[in-house]
């Protein structure tokens, strides 16, 4: 099991010199990966939809995922470094490849791109983006992306975007693309992760969930003749932490360190699988963070069963 954290970016971690640091200092902790998140706006009358009731104010205030990326890449040295997620449509898919080869070569072939749709309607229409559509439009982005980082003579036309035979250097550093994982939770989402992409962007939730949701990729990989053994998932958890032992129908985001750690390890089952923990709701301070940080790496690198007592 690989174990990541969120690069701080939101809230009163939106500071770049304090960004910079912490990276700095999660690696030294001994991670093996840091991953953004992304957001626009924060509508002051609540959005519909938000995933766990009410969206949290301190999403108001962030730093840019690319450039908080770009930052983690130079304040680092070996940990991998991702997106989760990236909303890909808002920008047209030329520049966005540019823009993560970038981020490639800054950080010496560390990038994994991490791609979802979003969910909030507001942010599509404030970045000038069709709602309706999203689907189709992430398919084809994947095809401007695959075309501008695999091939010398960089040729699209699609119904939505057209790219004359053309020069697109340089390339990603790492050959043939840097890896490619994409978010969500429907069948027709699992599906595109099975049939085209490298691994799934998905979340601590109940086990009988995932194993639903992992199945239709499963499927989706075998019938496009691909290996899902060779399928990435990473589990993001935005935890709940209590001091005493919650409810066992909620430790896949609400509970004692122990307690969450446990599941997030019983979702993992196979050695590529990886945890994100993102404690930028869980603290108010680079020291809290790193502290609690700490906490879950001795608590996911111990091995189980063990002694069963709160933290």
């Amino acid at each position: 099991m690989r174990i990541g954290f969120s690069v701080p970016q939101f809230g009163p971690f939106a500071d770049p010199d304090r960004t910079a640091a912490m990276c700095t200092a999660l690696e030294a902790l001994g991670c093996h990966s840091l991953w953004v998140a992304d957001r626009l706006l924060a509508p002051l009358t609540p959005p519909d939809g938000y995933p766990g009731g009410t969206m949290p104010a301190r999403y108001g205030t962030h730093l840019d995922p690319l450039l908080a990326l770009s930052l983690a890449a130079t304040a680092t040295e070996r940990v991998r470094l991702g997106s989760s997620t990236l909303n890909a449509l808002w920008q047209p898919p030329l520049v966005l490849a540019r823009a993560l080869t970038t981020l490639d070569l800054i950080s010496h072939g560390r990038l994994d791109v991490g791609i979802g749709l979003g969910w909030m309607r507001e942010e599509y229409e404030a970045a000038g983006v069709p709602w309706r559509g999203r689907g189709a439009r992430l398919e084809e982005t994947l095809d401007v992306l695959d075309a501008v980082w695999r091939f010398d003579t960089v040729v699209h036309t699609g119904p939505l975007w057209k790219i004359p035979e053309s020069t697109v250097l340089p390339k990603p550093l790492q050959d043939p693309r840097p890896p490619v994982l994409l978010g969500g939770f429907t069948p027709p989402a699992l599906e595109r992760v099975g049939r085209r992409a490298d691994g799934w962007l998905a979340a601590s939730m109940p086990l009988p969930y995932v194993h639903g949701l992992w199945a239709v990729a499963v499927e989706a990989a075998e019938r496009a003749g691909r290996d899902p053994g060779e399928l990435r998932r990473v589990f993001r958890v935005n935890p709940d932490i209590t001091a005493t032992e919650a409810d066992p129908a909620e430790t896949h985001h609400r509970g004692t360190v122990r307690q969450i750690c446990d599941h997030l390890k019983a979702m993992c089952s196979a050695v590529t699988d990886e945890v994100l923990v993102d404690l930028q709701l869980t603290t108010d301070s680079p020291d809290e963070y790193l502290n609690l940080a700490a906490a879950f790496l001795a608590e996911l690198n111990e091995p189980s069963p063990r002694r069963l007592r709160p933290v």
